[in-house]
C-alpha cells in the first residue's frame, strides 16, 4: 500500500491472533481472545498521535518531569455494532478517560449498503480540533459503513486527521473506497486480503466475525 495513512501491523503476534481467528475450526472461545489480543495491539499503535503534555511528578525517590496524555482533549471509542464491541474492553483498559461512543449499522445483503438502528454520536462539539476519534470494526469490507461512521464526526468539524478507523481483516476495495471519500484520516489495519467475494465477504477472511465472536 502507497497511502501513508495507511498501516499496517504485522508481527508474530498479529499473525497468529490472525491464523485462529481465520481458522474455521476456532471455536467461539478462541476467536474471542484472540481477537481482544489483536485489538489491543492496534490501539496502541494507533493511539501514537495522542498529543502528551508535560507534568512534573514525584516518584517515591525525586520530583522529575515526564509527559502523558494530554488531559484537555477529548478522546472517543467508536464501535460499529455489533462486532466493532470487541474492541470496547480493550480500549477502556488502555483509555478509561475515553468516551464510547456506539453506532449501530447492519449491512443490506442485497445492496452492501448500511442500514442505521442505532446512534449514540449527536453531541455538542466544542474546539473540534481537540477532538481525538478511534472508529473500530473488525472488518473493512465495502468500506460503506466505515464511511458513514467518518462522516458522522466529519460533519461536527473534528478535522480528518484526528479520525483513526482500526480494523482486523480489510479488503482493497474498502480502502480504496474510504480513502476516496476521506484521504486525510488514519487506517490502522493487521491484513489486508485479496478481494470481496459476490455477496462482499473478504475473501480469504474470517467469515462473519460478529458471528465468529458471538457465536450467533
Amino acid at each position: 500500500m502507497e497511502n501513508h495513512n495507511i498501516k499496517i501491523i504485522s508481527n508474530p503476534i498479529v499473525n497468529q491472533s490472525l491464523c485462529t481467528m481465520r481458522d474455521k475450526n476456532t471455536d467461539t472461545q478462541g476467536v474471542r481472545l484472540a481477537a481482544r489480543k489483536l485489538t489491543r495491539i492496534l490501539l496502541y499503535e494507533a493511539t501514537k498521535n495522542l498529543p502528551q503534555k508535560e507534568v512534573e511528578i514525584e516518584t517515591p525517590l525525586t520530583k522529575f518531569t515526564t509527559q502523558t496524555i494530554n488531559p484537555d482533549i477529548t478522546i472517543i471509542i467508536s464501535p460499529i455494532l455489533r462486532a466493532g464491541l470487541i474492541f470496547t474492553d480493550e480500549a477502556v483498559d488502555i483509555l478509561p478517560q475515553a468516551t464510547i461512543r456506539h453506532i449501530g449499522m447492519y449491512r443490506d445483503e442485497k445492496t452492501l449498503k448500511p442500514v442505521w438502528y442505532y446512534n449514540k454520536v449527536p453531541m455538542p462539539v466544542d474546539n473540534p480540533e481537540k477532538y481525538y476519534v478511534y472508529i473500530t470494526d473488525p472488518m473493512l469490507a465495502t468500506g460503506n459503513s466505515l464511511i458513514e461512521a467518518i462522516r458522522l464526526y466529519v460533519e461536527k468539524g473534528i478535522p480528518q486527521a484526528n479520525i483513526c478507523c482500526v480494523c482486523m481483516i480489510s479488503a482493497p476495495q474498502g480502502i480504496e473506497a474510504v480513502f476516496k471519500e476521506f484521504p486525510n484520516i488514519t487506517l490502522i489495519v493487521a491484513a489486508v486480503d485479496s478481494h470481496l467475494n459476490e455477496r462482499g465477504y473478504i475473501v480469504p477472511g474470517m467469515g462473519d466475525a460478529g458471528d465468529r465472536i458471538f457465536n450467533t
